[in-house]
């Protein structure tokens, strides 16, 4: 007989204590300890629906006799994310997929769904935010089709849903989101840690079921410091986690995976926000810089090529640098980190001899795209040399180099493929260090121009 007795469970570390206390002795927070019933059986595992899978006791098998099951990936036909999850969804894949509000992720997974029943696979949208008719509007707005395969479910009951699922035996079940649904068996509210984890656990065992794989897809909901809500426990459960960014006003949408079982967590989609929906950026070196006239330059501005996982693209960095009022003049990175912009001022400082003391330094890139690379450092200072002396740069010049603390510039990896990049942009000069080696870049019609120090960049480009 099942047995009922209370527990108290921390909402931001899932610690469970046997009584309340006022700090969870895991995390150390304050009053985050709720309490929920656990249910206990001899008969747990069969004690679930009916409907839901068994699950038999495995054998262990010889690692060499495991079969892969060969090309078994979903292609959703949707380029960025099909990249990014490495060729497309798994068959026996469980996914979560997370952003701030307002960045999409509920229109993804439903183009996703629609375009795998276009190919003749059945799908299920199971909602515990929208109503049916919420859903169906949004499809009318951004699906120019809507397959009679795809199906739709309102509601919060993670029982309901697997019933659902076993019916109509769907391939790809969206649900949206995780933390809306519950299940019967387990007296707690929506989102707290055990439900959670259990309706996860449910889907779980859903999608690796060996007689009936299935790509499930979980939204999951973020929390203020824009990190996936619920227990840690959750991302070591899935396979891959995806996390879709904006910058605030923003139509660009940035996603990637922090982790993925079946790819590389290296690879970043772009989208375009739109009324259709989200959009592809198939070519995004032609997205983030501006398109200029060939003899046309402005000051402030300069090119290099960053690599978002193996893609390298061409991005415009913008610098605007003014004499300053106060003692202490103003410097903002909205795509650079302010220590590494300091360290890239004090740099141009000490060893080209231009004074910034007194001026404020302002810097930005074209789609509002993030620099994490130390291949941008030349570029960085390009620009703001440009901004000191309002002079513009060439339009058909990119810089890609680090700049070390002695003013000497360093090595990057992949700078074959950057230049290459390059030079199917049509770009005619680029500045590297001078140290490297470009076997694969002989031939090319852009010309590498190899420099030992920064003042030798400047001194060629500002002659």
């Amino acid at each position: 007989m099942a047995k009922i007795r209370k527990q108290y469970v921390c909402t931001n570390c899932g610690h469970i204590e046997s009584k309340w206390v006022g700090r969870c002795p895991s995390c150390n927070e304050w009053n985050t300890l709720e309490e929920t019933q656990s249910v206990s059986s001899n008969n747990s595992h069969t004690s679930r629906n009916n409907l839901t899978t068994q699950r038999k006791s495995a054998s262990a098998s010889h690692l060499a006799n495991i079969e892969t099951g060969g090309n078994n990936r979903y292609r959703t036909g949707i380029s960025e994310f099909d990249r990014v999850m490495g060729g497309g969804l798994i068959q026996d894949s469980l996914t979560i997929l997370s952003s701030p509000p307002g960045c999409g992720k509920s229109s993804l997974a439903l183009m996703i769904a629609a375009h795998l029943t276009e190919q003749g696979y059945t799908a299920i949208y199971a909602t515990g935010e929208e109503s049916a008719s919420q859903i169906r509007r949004r499809a009318d707005r951004i699906l120019s089709h809507i397959d009679e395969n795809l199906w739709i479910l309102a509601d919060t009951s993670m029982d309901n849903v697997l019933r659902h699922i076993e019916s109509i035996d769907a391939d790809f079940i969206v649900i949206d989101s995780i933390q809306t649904f519950s299940m019967d068996a387990i007296d707690s509210r929506p989102g707290s840690p055990t439900q959670t984890m259990q309706c996860a656990t449910e889907l779980l065992y859903t999608a690796k079921n060996p007689a009936r794989p299935r790509a499930v897809m979980m939204i999951g909901q973020m929390t203020k410091e824009n990190e996936l809500a619920g227990l840690r426990s959750l991302e070591h459960m899935v396979d891959t986690v995806l996390l879709m960014d904006s910058n605030v006003g923003e139509e660009v949408r940035c996603l990637y995976s922090s982790k993925n079982r079946f790819g590389s967590t290296g690879e970043m989609g772009f989208f375009n926000m739109t009324e259709a929906g989200l959009l592809s950026i198939d070519n995004p070196s032609d997205f983030f810089m501006t398109k200029r006239e060939t003899d046309e330059s402005i000051s402030g501005s300069a090119l290099t090529v960053v690599r978002e996982g193996s893609r390298p693209i061409i991005v415009e960095i913008e610098s605007l640098v003014s004499r300053s009022f106060t003692p202490y003049p103003t410097r903002i990175g909205e795509s650079l980190r302010r220590d590494q912009l300091n360290t890239l001022v004090s740099i141009l400082e000490q060893r080209a001899d231009i004074t910034l003391f007194d001026k404020n330094v302002i810097l930005k890139t074209t789609g509002g795209l993030k620099l994490s690379e130390n291949a941008v450092s030349l570029c960085v200072i390009m620009s703001i040399v440009s901004s000191v002396f309002h002079k513009g740069i060439p339009g058909d010049t990119l810089f890609i180099a680090d700049v070390g603390l002695t003013g000497e510039l360093k090595k990057i990896p992949s700078m074959e493929s950057r230049i290459k990049e390059a030079n199917r942009m049509g770009f005619k000069h680029v500045f590297v260090a001078k140290n490297i080696t470009l076997r694969e870049c002989q031939g090319l019609e852009i010309k590498i121009i190899k420099c030992k120090t920064l003042k030798q960049v400047i001194q060629q480009v500002f002659k």
